[in-house]
């Protein structure tokens, strides 16, 4: 399904239609921002997405992107290419006591859109875009979202299970979530 001149819902304000895309090595910039909404920086009180690129754990998510295994999907407006939203996968395996680690065959995902775009479909022509790419190049995927973060309904909605609870780097309580890829109909 293409989203290529998708326009959002009209439950909100008009906003700009918007595609979906690769993402390409030329995209960490758009991968920093989005890895600080995905990990709730901003409701965690901290200023600029670029403090996301000072942290050592967040980092493993988009440092040196484009490494053999990574694979997402950017959403962004048409036609001016401002980015709304990304999803992405990338294998894990070099710290394995990680608590979001799986096994090294299995890659984590993150996913993010810009709070003026939630509720507005974008997060599920992601997934729907990264899952089908995914589908026959990995067994699963997993995910870590802490336990009140209303997009563990998207997760469900995608076949995602809770298959640990965690606590996570700010000290609360998170799902780690998996999604066989055998299982997606």
């Amino acid at each position: 399904m293409s989203h290529a001149g998708v326009t959002p819902s009209r439950t909100h304000a008009p906003l700009p239609a918007y595609h979906l895309r690769p993402v390409t090595p030329a995209d960490e910039a758009i991968l920093w921002q989005m890895l600080y909404y995905a990990a709730h920086m901003d409701e965690d009180g901290v200023a600029s997405p670029e403090a996301a690129q000072e942290n050592p754990f967040l980092a493993q998510y988009v440092v040196g992107w484009g490494q053999p295994g990574d694979l997402g999907v950017v959403a962004e407006t048409s036609p001016t290419g401002v980015a709304i939203g990304a999803a992405w996968l990338r294998l894990l395996i070099a710290d394995k006591t990680n608590p979001s680690y799986y096994d090294d065959k299995t890659p984590e995902l993150a996913i993010a859109v810009l709070p003026g775009w939630l509720g507005r479909g974008v997060g599920s022509a992601l997934m729907d875009r990264l899952a089908q790419a995914a589908t026959g190049r990995y067994p699963a995927i997993v995910l870590t979202v802490r336990a009140n973060n209303p997009a563990v309904r998207l997760y469900d909605r995608f076949g995602f299970a809770v298959i640990d609870e965690i606590v996570n780097r700010v000290g609360t309580k998170s799902y780690k979530m998996l999604l066989t890829m055998g299982g997606r109909s």
